[in-house]
């Protein structure tokens, strides 16, 4: 299906957007096997320690999603939404990305609807949907995630569900090292102070990405009116050798690389 642009322009946006855009085509090669880029359906994969929704089921059963309404936010070129699309054909899924490139890369061939749109301003009206869901996707690079949760309460009817993966808040305070390296503590957990790359010459905003505490990230989901059901911190599997970015055998037989939340709209 095609996209439809609503993406708001703020300094943070604008950055994501770019920085996601350039990265598109190199981040799909590398990591064709997790995005399912093979597979005429895509995959859904929850996190980098390979746990897939058709072993979990997060989201609820199959019979349970029909005739659903659901929402996948910061979809990237929507893997999962288009995974899911086929696994539970009666359910009426919407994904949407800042990222036009992302996106593109969903191609036409499923029944998801996809748009471009940034997730501070959703182009939603109240009570749209029975299930909002996120893989590593939009929560950690607005500037503002609190506002974020608050959005998405808005969007869904009471009682639905909002489940979504993120990186641990722990691995805040090691370096972005598979290796050794990436097992000595260097910066403060509760330094939430953010990481921004900025353009050496222009001094624009190329890159942002945001931190919160396991404390204030529960605190954000109360503070929208959610209740939290359910906090999963994957184990690394023995036979996964893969390592992806900072994700490794190494550091996963250590600490989680992942934390998984799962709330009830109140």
């Amino acid at each position: 299906m095609g996209t439809h642009d609503t993406s708001e322009t703020n300094e943070f946006s604008r950055a994501n957007r770019s920085w996601w855009d350039l990265d598109a085509q190199d981040y799909h090669e590398r990591h064709g096997s997790y995005l399912g880029t093979d597979h005429p359906h895509g995959e859904f994969y929850w996190c980098p320690e390979m746990l897939h929704e058709r072993d979990l089921r997060l989201l609820g059963r199959p019979q349970e999603l029909r005739n659903k309404k659901i929402l996948e936010i910061g979809c990237g070129s929507a893997p999962c939404s288009r995974w899911l699309s086929h696994d539970v054909p009666d359910a009426f899924i919407t994904g949407f990305d800042i990222s036009r490139e992302m996106l593109r890369h969903a191609g036409t061939n499923h029944k998801v609807s996809l748009l471009q749109a940034d997730a501070m301003a959703l182009p939603f009206q109240d009570n749209s949907f029975d299930l909002v869901f996120s893989v590593f996707g939009a929560i950690p690079f607005v500037e503002n995630s609190a506002a974020l949760m608050q959005e998405l309460a808005r969007v869904l009817k009471p009682g639905g569900r909002l489940i979504f993966s993120i990186t641990h808040p722990m691995r805040w305070i090691f370096p972005d090292d598979p290796g050794p390296a990436g097992l000595t503590a260097t910066i403060s957990y509760f330094d939430q102070g953010g990481y921004v790359e900025e353009d050496e010459e222009t001094g624009q905003l190329t890159y942002a990405e945001q931190h919160r505490t396991m404390g204030a990230r529960i605190k954000e989901l109360i503070d929208a009116s959610f209740v939290l059901d359910q906090v999963l911190e994957p184990e690394w599997p023995q036979d996964l050798t893969e390592t992806w970015g900072q994700w490794s055998p190494l550091r996963g037989q250590l600490f989680p690389g992942t934390a998984i939340f799962i709330a009830t709209l109140n």
